[in-house]
């Protein structure tokens, strides 16, 4: 995998991955599957189940993309000079791993406060949220493959995103300053407790 990453163009590639508690229902990972081949944009799946995959899918984006079933190295992924994107859940640890990175965001919430994360990062300017049907909540390939599509490619839009994850990068890539923080709010419980 990071052979292939050292082939791609810096900043090229999209990263996929929807978190260990989301149960991807298949006509999701259908629609997923179809949405990242319309973008024609090349790209890492990280797939814990690949039932629902279109057949031959793997055959056609055989140059385009991988499919890392089960586990996939995240942050080693996400650290990668290639990878620009993050389609993600909106899980608070995936958003705070692809800022650290600086990565433009295409939010597609599932669950739990995901959908709460995604309109916080879209109003901040960090993302943009996958077109859904407003009377069901469901998607289709073409929704994310035009999110994607926007944040990677539309010259505007891709770099106000890329400057505002260069910003948000010196807050949550800065190990040495939340160190710090994590090691004065231990103090802090310590000497209040």
């Amino acid at each position: 995998m990071i052979d292939w990453l050292d082939k791609q163009k810096q900043n090229s590639v999209v990263y996929a991955a929807f978190g260990s508690e989301a149960k991807l229902k298949s006509t999701q990972v259908h629609e997923i599957a179809l949405g990242l081949q319309m973008s024609q944009l090349p790209f890492i799946w990280a797939l814990r189940d690949p039932n629902g995959l279109p057949e031959h899918f793997e055959e056609r984006i055989n140059a385009q993309g991988i499919i890392c079933k089960g586990w996939a190295p995240q942050v080693s992924i996400l650290a990668h000079p290639s990878v620009g994107g993050f389609l993600t859940h909106g899980g608070w640890n995936s958003i705070i791993e692809g800022l650290a990175y600086g990565l433009k965001l295409v939010l597609l919430p599932l669950m739990f406060d995901q959908g709460l994360n995604a309109r916080d990062m879209v109003d901040r300017g960090i993302g943009i949220e996958v077109d859904r049907d407003e009377t069901d909540g469901s998607f289709t390939g073409r929704d994310i493959a035009k999110g994607l599509q926007l944040v990677m490619v539309e010259k505007e839009l891709g770099e106000e995103l890329r400057c505002k994850g260069q910003e948000y990068k010196r807050i949550f890539g800065d190990e040495e300053m939340n160190q710090r923080c994590v090691t004065r709010f231990l103090e802090y419980l310590s000497d209040n407790t």
